[in-house]
C-alpha cells in the first residue's frame, strides 16, 4: 500500500456514521470501491459483514472504524481519524477466507451464499429441529434433536457461536466450529471441533413437520431439507486492525472477560 492509498469510504445510515463519512471524505477525498486501495467501512460489525459481502470479490483491505453498537472487527473511531494514512500504514492484516453454503429447499430450489461468521439452521416453528450431521460424506449423527446447530468460522467464533456455548478459535488455526444450539438429543453433545476443509451436511429430518431455515451471516433460506457448508476454497478477506487492538489479541481478551 502506498503512503496516500486511495481510499473508498462506505457509511452505515446512522447519524454518527453519516457524520464521520462527511468529515472523513473532506479530509482525504472519495474513490469508488473498483479503483480504491483501501475500503473503510464506518459503522459496526453488522455494517462491516454486509460491506465484506459486497465488496469482498474485489479483493481490497478492509479497515472498519467502529461507528455502532457491536465493533469486534472494527478499529476505535477518533474524531477526524487522526492520521488515517499513518493508521493505514502501520495496520496489521488478518486473512480471513469464509464459509460456503449451498442450501436446498423442500420446493427443490437451491440458494448458495457465504458466511463469514457463521452458517446456522434454526427451528422454524415450535417443534424441535430433527437433523442429520455428516462430515466429508460419513454420517457421524444420525439425528440431532436441537433448536438449532451452526458452524463458525475463527473470526465468527466470538459470535453466535460463543452465545451458543462454542468455542473461541484463534485465527489462523484452520479450524472451524460445529456448535449444537439447545441440543436435546444427544442432550450431552457439546458440538465438535473439525479441520477448515471439512465438508459438512445436515440433513433436515421431517421437514415438513419440522420446518428449519438456514442462514449464512443475514442470508436466509427458509424450508431447507439439505444443507452443504464447507470452507471457500478460491475467496479471501483481508481486515486490517490497529497494532494495539488487533484482532488476535481482540479473541484471546475475549476468552478471560466474563460479563
Amino acid at each position: 500500500m502506498t503512503a496516500t492509498p486511495r481510499i473508498a469510504f462506505l457509511a452505515s445510515h446512522t447519524d454518527e456514521a453519516q457524520r464521520a463519512l462527511s468529515a472523513l471524505i473532506a479530509q482525504h477525498d472519495q474513490h469508488e470501491p473498483n479503483d480504491a486501495d483501501v475500503l473503510v467501512a464506518l459503522g459496526g460489525d453488522g455494517f462491516m459483514l454486509q460491506t465484506l459481502h459486497r465488496h469482498g470479490a474485489l479483493g481490497k483491505p478492509v479497515y472498519g472504524m467502529k461507528l455502532g453498537t457491536v465493533g469486534f472487527l472494527m478499529n476505535q473511531y477518533a474524531d477526524g481519524a487522526g492520521d488515517l494514512f499513518e493508521r493505514l500504514a502501520a495496520a496489521e492484516p488478518a486473512v480471513l477466507r469464509p464459509l460456503e453454503m449451498v442450501a436446498q429447499t423442500e420446493s427443490g430450489a437451491t440458494f448458495g451464499s457465504l458466511a463469514y461468521n457463521e452458517v446456522s439452521l434454526l427451528r422454524q416453528t415450535r417443534q424441535a429441529a430433527h437433523v442429520r450431521i455428516d462430515l466429508n460424506g460419513q454420517t457421524r449423527l444420525d439425528e440431532l434433536i436441537c433448536d438449532g446447530v451452526l458452524v463458525a468460522t475463527a473470526a465468527g467464533s466470538t459470535a453466535y457461536n460463543f452465545s451458543a456455548h462454542g468455542p473461541i478459535l484463534p485465527l489462523g488455526s484452520a479450524v472451524i466450529a460445529l456448535t449444537p444450539i439447545a441440543a436435546f438429543r444427544p442432550r450431552r453433545w457439546r458440538g465438535a471441533l473439525l479441520k477448515a476443509d471439512t465438508e459438512v451436511r445436515f440433513r433436515v429430518l421431517d421437514p415438513y413437520k419440522r420446518p428449519v431455515s438456514a442462514t449464512a451471516d443475514s442470508h436466509e433460506v427458509r424450508d431447507v431439507v439439505e444443507v452443504m457448508i464447507r470452507e471457500s476454497r478460491d475467496r479471501t478477506v483481508t481486515l486490517l486492525f490497529d497494532p494495539e487492538h488487533n484482532l488476535e489479541e481482540r479473541m484471546l481478551i475475549e476468552q478471560f472477560t466474563s460479563g
